[in-house]
């Protein structure tokens, strides 16, 4: 495949799997196509024509000809200078590896991290928050990660990548939004009755067994084992962690359980204060499962993946 292939039917995959719903993701982009038309002709220069038919600020070509044959990859969580360094070390020692595939963002799409965050609104609103609340809480947050992204070296692994003569891209918001459907079709269908029966059956799925043998699996951080795990609320995508005042505005909908990646001190503080259970499932292993299902796309059209930077690779295709 070329690497505008393999980036398209990344995009594709995340619109296929997005919370919003198709609908919800085509208005969107009708949004952004708006604002794009009313832009003056110097501004339209400065905007990346992606965003026209991507939704996600987070996954993009990060360099390398779009044009370029893919038949392997190295793919990995976290893809740094270091992983650039492997996969070259990697090709001196005669293996072959046509372009680097990273989970988390870099260089532009690093940048404009906080532009899938609105995702969330749209999540809180389908768990029975008030939309104009969802908005309100989260766009201060929202500013606050574009600030806090803006003093970042977004562009060092790139140029690593670059110097050496590797393609490189990143998928983020749909690799989330493939692990947000893969567990919300799982829970609806098995409908745990206590926060311990979440645990065990994360535990069933193999990137979460795998991290449980490395003390990083699925762990309880608020509620108990025997407390009744209510309305869970899947906390898997929308870039990065949201707003702290969500927590009492999630108990109001009436959810009971959150299940989520990874969850800051003052947030879990406000989980608890609001007696929620809340159920770490792993922030690599969540990565993990979200990257493999883009993955078995990639390799069901022939593309070899080599996993590298914490990626716990399981294939689920026959």
């Amino acid at each position: 495949m070329k690497l505008q292939e393999l980036y398209e039917l990344a995009v594709h995959q995340g619109i296929e799997a997005d919370p919003r719903g198709k609908g919800g993701v085509e208005l969107a982009l009708a949004d952004t196509r708006q604002a794009y038309h009313e832009l003056k002709e110097k501004e339209k220069e400065e905007f990346d024509q992606d965003r026209l038919w991507n939704p996600y600020d987070d996954t993009r070509i990060l360099c390398g000809d779009p044009g370029a044959e893919i038949n392997s990859i190295l793919a990995g969580i976290d893809i740094e200078v270091g992983e650039v360094l492997l996969a070259d070390r990697l090709r001196e020692k005669g293996q072959r590896i046509d372009a680097i595939v990273a989970h988390h963002p870099e260089g532009t799409a690093l940048a404009r991290l906080h532009g899938v965050m609105h995702l969330q609104e749209d999540i809180l609103h389908n768990l029975g928050v008030s939309i104009n609340i969802a908005e309100g809480i989260l766009k201060e947050r929202i500013r606050e990660v574009e600030r806090g992204l803006m003093p970042v070296n977004h562009n060092r692994t790139i140029d690593a990548a670059r110097l050496l003569g590797f393609p490189m891209m990143c998928v983020h918001t749909p690799a989330d939004n493939s692990v947000f459907r893969f567990l919300t079709t799982l829970f609806d269908r098995e409908a745990p009755r206590k926060v311990k029966d979440v645990v065990e059956l994360l535990k069933e799925i193999p990137e979460y067994a795998q991290a449980a043998r490395h003390a990083a699996g699925p762990t309880i951080i608020c509620g108990a084992p025997d407390r009744r795990a209510g309305k869970i609320f899947i906390d898997m995508t929308g870039g990065t962690s949201g707003s702290e005042a969500a927590y009492e505005q999630l108990a109001s909908a009436g959810v009971g359980t959150i299940i989520a990646m990874h969850m800051k001190e003052e947030h879990r503080k406000k989980a608890e204060k609001y007696h929620l259970n809340v159920v770490i499932a792993g922030h690599i292993a969540s990565d993990s499962l979200g990257m493999n299902l883009i993955l078995d796309q990639f390799a069901a059209r022939g593309v070899q993946i080599t996993a590298c930077s914490g990626l716990i690779r399981h294939s689920r295709l026959q």
